[in-house]
């Protein structure tokens, strides 16, 4: 006779194929009532564990706030409060302007020209840091605070009223080499899914963290932001197992004023930031893409040959790894408008960058594997090698110099042009 434990492992194999067989890219934005009920009663989230070791830290944590500018988010007394303990990066940048391009590239290591908050389903030709982490089976995870279900493809939940999930504010389900895979589907998942995951000791080693649109601060201020922000983490903090060899990145989306220059309130903390940093300052230029180069070569994995390529690695990784980073002369740019591109409203075009596919990348990193396949021979659009995202054709962050000063003492003088 079975157990109540054998039975119930049979049952949840059973649920998983179900949802395996189920799930799908989807054209829906706006699943029925009843289409949400069956998928809530028979989608199982996925929760891989892996132990890859890593040179600074072994899990991060990229929790995402929304819309505020850098000055007004070092006001608030709950961030104040975060920073005492963690190391503050005062010369972080977000990389144009709505929400959701910035989403994207956090994910894919470019906005592709996106200027809006629309509808988009990347085709599954274009890579992103899922398969950068599927080269060492390392685990990751979305929690999107509010999903109706691990794998939700919707627009938005609920369908009306206040909001609550939305999809501009969820990276990885903006690509269809994602949405095409049952398991990857099944690994963006809730807070339910958080919490559960986190009692039972399998957390991913990289987390990409969403509020719902009111904790995030979209639908209120930083005052209630901060306030979520300090509470959520206050908790995490008291955990031991969260804590061990953890980097969380608390940081916002983009500023709040779209005129100015797009630099963001940026915070690390957790286990894995060394006591004698704690309460510093590190004023080296980031970008969104600095969390891509400096996951890869924490973990040693290869890049995507976008603008994560030559993107300044966080220093204590860059630190540990001999990696020197560049100085940006700031004073000429400010991030805040999206270059042509096939997603774009305002500057279509119907060409998709090419990548990078021969050279290293910030770290001593190679190119993935399938996208030296995928792009073979053809001229890459963009010099990913920049640590500074730039159209040279359209002229976008263009005249902007930068330099570094090598092992050797000779020091490299460039421009973006």
């Amino acid at each position: 006779m079975l157990s109540q434990k054998m039975l119930y492992n049979i049952l949840l194999a059973m649920m998983a194929t179900c949802s395996l067989t189920a799930a799908q890219t989807t054209t829906e934005q706006y699943p029925s009532a009843a289409e949400i009920a069956a998928a809530q009663a028979s989608v199982v989230p996925y929760s891989p564990v892996s132990k890859v070791h890593g040179k600074v830290f072994s899990r991060f944590v990229d929790i995402w706030l929304e819309n505020t500018d850098l000055e007004t988010a070092e006001a608030e007394s709950h961030l104040a409060e975060l920073k005492k303990n963690g190391i503050f990066l005062s010369n972080y940048w977000a990389v144009t302007h709505p929400s959701e391009p910035n989403y994207c590239a956090a994910a894919g290591g470019d906005h592709f020209g996106m200027d809006n908050d629309d509808w988009h389903q990347i085709p599954n030709n274009v890579s992103t840091i899922a398969d950068l982490f599927d080269t060492k089976k390392l685990s990751w995870a979305e929690y999107q605070e509010a999903l109706p279900y691990a794998g939700y493809q919707g627009f938005r939940y609920p369908e009306s009223g206040p909001n609550n999930y939305v999809r501009k504010h969820n990276p990885l389900i903006l690509f269809n080499s994602v949405t095409d895979d049952a398991t990857r589907l099944r690994q963006i998942k809730n807070f339910t899914s958080f919490y559960d995951d986190l009692d039972n000791q399998r957390l991913p080693q990289y987390s990409f963290i969403t509020p719902n649109m009111t904790n995030d601060g979209h639908d209120t201020n930083v005052a209630f932001s901060g306030t979520w922000s300090y509470n959520f983490l206050g908790e995490l903090f008291k955990n031991e197992c969260f804590m061990e060899d953890t980097l969380v990145l608390l940081t916002f989306d983009e500023n709040g004023n779209k005129t100015h220059p797009n630099k963001v309130y940026s915070l690390l903390v957790g286990g894995a930031v060394p006591d004698h940093l704690k309460g510093t300052t590190d004023d080296t230029f980031y970008t969104h893409y600095s969390v891509i180069a400096s996951l890869s070569a924490n973990f040693d994995l290869p890049s995507l040959g976008r603008w994560d390529c030559g993107a300044n690695l966080l220093s204590i990784v860059a630190d540990k790894t001999g990696y020197i980073n560049y100085d940006v002369d700031t004073s000429n740019f400010n991030l805040n408008t999206s270059y042509p591109g096939p997603l774009s409203n305002k500057a279509f075009s119907a060409a998709w960058p090419v990548p990078l596919t021969t050279g290293t990348c910030s770290g001593g990193r190679s190119i993935l594997n399938t996208v030296k396949q995928t792009y073979h021979g053809l001229k890459p659009t963009y010099n990913y090698t920049s640590p500074v995202p730039y159209d040279a054709v359209s002229g976008t962050a263009v005249g902007v110099k930068y330099s570094r000063t090598g092992h050797n003492g000779k020091t490299e003088w460039y421009e973006t042009a």
